[in-house]
């Protein structure tokens, strides 16, 4: 029994090689596969498997076509998968060679699962919403949307407190608010689309400052820790930041701190790490709805980057990001509307570490925004309302 086993050793071992050589290797850079990101087996339409980094590296930078190296038949990078038979076979082989259990590897410091706690708006209240804030003061919850009166303040209940921004086409006015900021000074800062304009008002709705002309369509707003303000310009592809004195309603400085973005959106900053967050929306024949989140360090060094089609390639379903923040360990956050869903992609110089944290019970989300008690507030425009989710930290 003894001499039987001792000369199974060396023919498992040789089983094993082979297996190695002929099962676990892709033939096309000739790496071994395994679970980390770009060593992962990918299946391609026509059933052949190449690892994702040569699934990267064949497909199209815009329209991701590519040809199976093997066959030339035409797929997709988007339409790949997971091959699984070769991920259970990696996990068994690596169960029979380990000569005990290994320690795991330490979790980012990301948000667990949220649930949520309740949610106000609903339709008639809100109509059609597109964009979100917090008062850093009051905790009160800012949102725009195509009301009589665009901008709608809710006290931390629910309960609406006011709301001001006549629908109009005086200067004044509001035509087509895009987003929203709250200033660490209670000052609301909106783009308005209609006008190509930035409007800052008190937090009672007097309009303070009227910024036309200064941009080609002013998109997404945000406030650094500064008490800056950040400033997305989707046609000119520009991302600007703004020193307004807000208690006289004057624009002391303005600087464009990127040129070169395709269609941004989305900004966000963390207030812990001054990092900058773009999420830009590149349009045109080949776009194939792909968004990619940016983030830059405090001194605009791009530090993280990820596009719809890197993400697909952990995540079961097209992503297409609607809306981006940073929760308070740092955490880039992203709204997906094609799930729908909220992922968490780790911090950026982990990107993308994706871990799904809302996958139920959204429509259509188009903003978030993290409290001081680390509660998590999405915007859900379909349903006209603000859902408001309990962060789990465990």
């Amino acid at each position: 029994m003894g001499a039987e086993a001792a000369g199974s050793g060396p023919a498992l071992r040789e089983l094993l090689r082979e297996a190695e050589t002929s099962l676990l290797e892709c033939k096309v850079c000739f790496e071994r596969f395994g679970h980390r990101q770009q060593r992962r087996p990918r299946n391609l339409s026509c059933g052949h498997v190449v690892c994702l980094a040569c699934v990267a590296a064949l497909a199209h930078p815009r329209t991701l076509a590519l040809e199976c190296p093997f066959c030339r038949r035409a797929c997709r990078g988007c339409d790949t998968s997971d091959c699984l038979p070769v991920l259970h076979f990696l996990e068994l082989l690596g169960s029979a060679l380990r000569p005990g259990p290994a320690a795991p590897r330490a979790a980012p410091s990301a948000p667990g699962v949220l649930t949520c706690q309740h949610a106000f708006g609903g339709w008639g209240t809100l109509v059609n919403p597109t964009g979100l804030a917090l008062c850093p003061k009051t905790g009160r919850v800012v949102v725009v949307h195509d009301g009589k009166r665009r901008v709608k303040v809710f006290d931390s209940g629910g309960g609406c407190a006011h709301q001001f921004g006549e629908k109009g086409d005086a200067a004044q006015d509001l035509r087509y608010p895009v987003d929203v900021t709250v200033t660490n000074d209670c000052h609301v800062v909106v783009t308005d689309a209609g006008d190509r304009s930035l409007k800052v008002f008190d937090f009672f709705g007097q309009i303070k400052l009227v910024l036309g002309g200064h941009f080609c369509l002013p998109w997404g707003v945000e406030t650094t820790p500064q008490n800056g303000v950040l400033v997305t310009d989707a046609e000119a592809g520009s991302l600007h930041l703004l020193e307004v004195d807000f208690p006289e309603g004057v624009l002391r400085r303005t600087e464009r701190l990127q040129a070169h973005l395709r269609h941004p959106r989305g900004v966000a900053v963390s207030w812990l790490t001054g990092a900058i967050a773009v999420l830009e929306h590149p349009l045109g024949p080949g776009a194939c709805s792909s968004t990619t989140v940016k983030v830059f360090s405090a001194s605009m060094q791009l530090i993280g980057q990820v596009d719809s089609f890197g993400l697909s390639l952990f995540f079961p379903s097209k992503i297409t990001a609607s809306a981006v923040a940073f929760d308070h360990q740092g955490n880039v956050v992203v709204a997906d509307t094609s799930s729908p869903a909220v992922l968490c992609l780790g911090k950026p110089e982990e990107f993308p570490v994706l871990k799904p944290i809302i996958t139920h019970g959204l429509s259509h989300p188009v903003a978030l925004t993290f409290t001081k008690e680390s509660s998590l507030l999405v915007l859900d425009s379909a349903a006209h309302s603000v859902k408001v989710y309990k962060v789990d930290w465990g």
